[in-house]
């Protein structure tokens, strides 16, 4: 029987669930919340991103959403230092050059207001002569740090990452280190991808 899980994956968690390197550090991983055995990640988070991340034991689903040439949707919320102007969110529209290698095209918006969520531990730096701002940025590929390096790339360093949304799926009923299986109705979208 295949198994969806949706989870919120806290701040300074590991995307898989063994570390090899728990001898030298203790870092948390997946099983630190999951009991569930035989589901894997749907791709990753880094440890230092929180937010969705999708896990299941169907193999299929598994490689079709985690291979970027299927194109699905994830959305991030980005606080970034300092306040892009339009130039700035016009390049990671249009796609920017990261490692020798352009960006597709991402639906990309300043928001007006932070989006709600808890606080992260730690918190992020502060600085009281650098404003930050929030952006959320829609990508359909998934290369490793791509959001950061993006940001970067234009100016607006990340100071805290989170996936808001993965296909039609979000966030919202989850705190970090909540999971839940996703229904049936949940699941079917994601199968059509």
């Amino acid at each position: 029987m295949y198994r969806y899980i949706l989870f919120y994956k806290p701040y300074n968690v590991l995307s898989q669930f063994t570390d090899k390197e728990s001898s030298k550090f203790n870092r948390n991983t997946l099983k630190d919340y999951i009991p569930i055995p035989s589901v894997y990640p749907v791709g990753r988070l880094d440890r230092d991103s929180e937010g969705l991340l999708l896990l299941t034991n169907n193999g299929h689903l598994q490689h079709r959403l985690s291979d970027r040439q299927f194109h699905h949707p994830r959305t991030y919320w980005v606080q970034v230092e300092r306040i892009p102007n339009e130039d700035a969110l016009n390049r990671l529209r249009n796609g920017v050059m990261i490692q020798n290698y352009c960006t597709r095209p991402a639906l990309v918006q300043l928001l007006s207001a932070p989006p709600y969520l808890p606080p992260r531990q730690p918190p992020i730096r502060f600085r009281k002569t650098v404003p930050t701002a929030w952006i959320e940025m829609t990508l359909t590929e998934g290369r490793n740090r791509q959001v950061r390096r993006m940001t970067a790339s234009v100016g607006f360093p990340t100071l805290r990452l989170v996936r808001s949304g993965i296909s039609h799926l979000r966030l919202e009923g989850l705190e970090p280190g909540q999971w839940r299986e996703l229904t049936p109705a949940e699941v079917k979208p994601l199968k059509q991808l």
